[in-house]
C-alpha cells in the first residue's frame, strides 16, 4: 500500500453547484484517513480545477456534482488534464461523486473517471478505492 501522507487528492466542485455538505464529508474522511487533502471550495470551473492538480502535483482528483451538469462538466475537465500531459489513470486517477444516473456513471467510466459513488456510499469504500487505484499510477509503482 503506498503511505497515504504521500498522496495528495484534489476534492473540487464544478460548475454552479453550491451545495458542498458532501464534498466537505468526503474530504475531512480522506484526511481523517492520513491523505494529504486539497478542498478547492465551490463553482470552480474546469480550468481552475485542473490548474490545482498541476500546481499541487496531486495524482487523484474527485469531484463532486449535484448539479446534473456531469456530462457538461467532467469531460471538460478530463479534457484539459490530458491536454496539460496527463493521462488518465496512468498520471491522475479521476473519481466523480454525485446524483449520476447509472447510464451517465457508465459512460464517464468509459471516457476515463476510474469510478463514481453515488449517495449514501460508505466513507471507507471512498478510501478503499483510492488505495487500490493510486498503486497502479506510474508515480507509485
Amino acid at each position: 500500500m503506498v503511505e497515504r501522507s504521500k498522496v495528495r487528492v484534489v476534492v473540487a466542485k464544478p460548475g454552479l453547484d453550491g451545495h458542498d455538505r458532501g464534498a466537505k464529508v468526503v474530504a475531512r474522511a480522506l484526511r481523517d484517513a492520513g491523505f494529504e487533502v486539497i478542498y478547492t471550495g465551490i463553482r470552480q470551473t474546469p480550468e481552475q480545477i485542473v490548474e490545482t492538480v498541476i500546481q499541487e502535483d496531486a495524482p487523484v482528483l474527485g469531484m463532486s456534482i449535484l448539479s446534473g451538469a456531469h456530462m457538461v462538466l467532467v469531460p471538460k475537465v478530463l479534457r484539459l488534464l490530458e491536454e496539460k500531459g496527463l493521462k488518465l489513470n496512468e498520471d491522475i486517477v479521476v473519481f466523480v461523486g454525485g446524483i449520476i444516473p447509472p447510464d451517465d456513471a457508465e459512460e464517464l467510466k468509459k471516457m476515463g473517471v476510474a469510478e463514481v459513488f453515488g449517495p449514501g456510499t460508505p466513507l471507507s469504500k471512498v478510501i478503499e478505492f483510492i488505495d487500490d487505484a493510486v498503486k497502479k499510477l506510474k508515480r507509485f509503482r
